[in-house]
């Protein structure tokens, strides 16, 4: 088996308890404050990630603007994920934002010049149309 493959399956693994965890955690408490231990959380995966790393992190002005702008979205999208799943059943919230990958495909073609094949484009046809079946 190739690592990347090996890695793959473990993140497949853990974003799903991602996506259930916040559930139990807005039942107790509001999403602003789900969303604050998240982050102690997170902070906990950064401080041992940079401990690992020996404290070299690389930089790039360019890198760090991306990663730092990837942190923010995701953060965001976070908070509107677990406001969302306080009301709503968590099997069609997950599924639902799990169709991320349509936005990322199309501005991968905006503004990466990247080409949307036919076989993508009806997966995406398929995606909006299972957004339409999970939400009504």
């Amino acid at each position: 088996m190739k690592i990347w493959f090996f890695y793959a399956v473990l993140s497949l693994l853990l974003y799903g308890f991602w996506g259930f965890f916040p559930k139990l955690a807005v039942k107790e408490i509001s999403p602003e404050s789900a969303l604050v231990y998240e982050i102690v959380g997170a902070l906990c995966v950064g401080i041992t990630t940079i401990l690992f790393m020996g404290f070299k992190v690389d930089f790039s002005p360019k890198g760090f603007l991306f990663a730092f702008l990837t942190g923010i979205s995701g953060m965001v999208g976070t908070l509107f994920f677990f406001k969302a799943t306080k009301g709503g059943p968590v099997s069609v919230v997950v599924s639902l934002t799990a169709l991320y990958p349509l936005i990322t495909i199309i501005l991968g073609a905006i503004f990466l010049k990247e080409p949307i094949t036919f076989r993508q484009f009806v997966g995406m046809a398929i995606a909006l149309f299972a957004i339409y079946l999970m939400s009504s």
